[in-house]
């Protein structure tokens, strides 16, 4: 085994970007990838999307088999790895295999949360995080149109409302629960909130905020019903939408530090400087001394960036503005910065009655954006965060003066 190995355990958007930027770098030959799942990497966001609606839709994956073939980067396909081993610089694969590592790379991504009141392999429950459950949901879905079924999606998060707007457009009834007083809570902002509950609802979703979910009700492996509010509520299927947890096992069990995540510097170094994490897992500082993690496709490539770069011998600290989106039927989101705690809010019209956007100002410059069906304000909003300039509230207010003149 050479000594100047590159390891990059996951398989995810990080993982996956990071393999690109190495074989850029003429580095592909060191690399090797190490995944749980029996796939190459693949494109996440249309799972809850196109992939649930389409039955022929196959992965999308980042790159083919013969590119990696090509780059000289070398794939252990559900081969995952069980101990890192620091002392030594290797690690165990679930094989027996030992992989020695000049480098290793966190890239584990987040787990699906759960309830401890349900059991596992209950048939009618179901999650969202990889192809396996995708396929699995989707073939169900298809069974629950013909069979008149109901879908229940348990989390107003994006997932879960990604989830009930795809279910409602292939024609299934569903029902949205959420125990926040609102939608998207530490997503959005409460009018957006607002918002995105009037579209679901105008999609026909059933959709109840605030529950109360006071026990469930088993027969033999499947969900028979819920206690809502002090109503039974029967269950024909069930999606858990209600967030994911980084997954830091490897981590906590070699000795790195975890909170919310593998603590990083903002090179993305761990306290050993032989190992990284980047993505979804990953908690880095932001300039104000906090520490933040983020579940984003955009954080993924550029902290894979990053890392790159300092793998290459040179620090680059990951300064990139944070910006998202998500699809839920026909509307669009996309944000742009994080919401403040405290703001004004400046809405500016779009082109129809369903675009907007939502600026978040403080001290007069603007911190976030929020867009609904407007992809143009959205990029524009991008630069306006970055520059940090205060800017005229009535202009930004004004669709008939484009964005792009407060930037001059």
């Amino acid at each position: 085994m050479s000594a100047d190995q590159i390891v990059i355990v996951g398989g995810g958007h990080a993982a996956a970007a990071l393999c690109a930027a190495l074989a850029d770098a003429g580095q592909g030959g060191r690399v090797h990838l190490v995944s749980a799942e029996n796939e190459l990497p693949y494109q996440r966001p249309p799972l809850s999307k196109s992939f649930l609606k389409r039955a022929e839709e196959v992965l999308a994956q980042h790159k083919a088999a013969e590119w990696y073939a090509e780059q000289g980067i070398q794939i252990h396909l559900g081969d995952p790895v069980v101990q890192i081993e620091r002392d030594a610089r290797r690690v165990l694969l679930r094989s027996g295999a030992t992989l020695a590592y000049q480098n290793l790379v966190l890239a584990t991504g987040t787990r699906a949360r759960t309830l401890d009141a349900l059991a596992p392999d209950l048939r009618n429950v179901h999650v969202l995080r990889d192809a396996a459950n995708a396929r699995s949901l989707r073939a169900r879905l298809g069974e629950m149109i013909s069979e008149g079924r109901r879908l229940t999606v348990l989390g107003g998060g994006f997932i879960g409302l990604e989830l009930a707007a795809s279910a409602r457009q292939i024609g299934l009834e569903v029902n949205v629960l959420e125990v926040a007083p609102r939608l998207l809570g530490r997503s959005v902002s409460a009018l957006l909130a607002e918002h995105v509950l009037a579209h679901h609802r105008g999609m026909g979703t059933a959709v109840q905020i605030g529950v109360n979910i006071e026990g469930f009700e088993l027969h033999g492996d499947r969900l028979v019903s819920m206690q809502v509010n002090g109503d039974r509520v029967a269950v024909d299927e069930l999606v858990l939408g209600i967030g994911a947890v980084p997954e830091v096992r490897l981590a906590v069990e070699c000795g790195l530090a975890v909170d919310n995540g593998v603590l990083v510097d903002a090179c993305m170094r761990t306290a050993d400087p032989a190992v990284l994490a980047i993505g979804d897992c990953a908690a880095f500082p932001t300039t104000n001394g906090a520490r933040l993690r983020l579940e984003s496709v955009q954080n993924a490539n550029d902290q894979a960036r990053t890392a790159a770069t300092m793998l290459l011998g040179r620090e680059q600290p990951y300064r990139s503005l944070p910006w998202f989106w998500s699809e839920q039927g026909p509307m669009r989101l996309q944000m742009a910065g994080l919401l403040p705690p405290s703001s004004e809010t400046v809405v500016r019209a779009g082109a129809n009655l369903t675009s907007f956007t939502l600026f978040h100002l403080k001290d007069g410059s603007v911190l976030c954006a929020e867009s609904v069906n407007a992809p143009l304000d959205h990029m524009m909003s991008r630069k306006l965060i970055e520059t940090g300039r205060v800017v005229n509230q009535s202009a930004l207010a004004d669709p008939s003066i484009p964005l792009k003149s407060l930037l001059a």
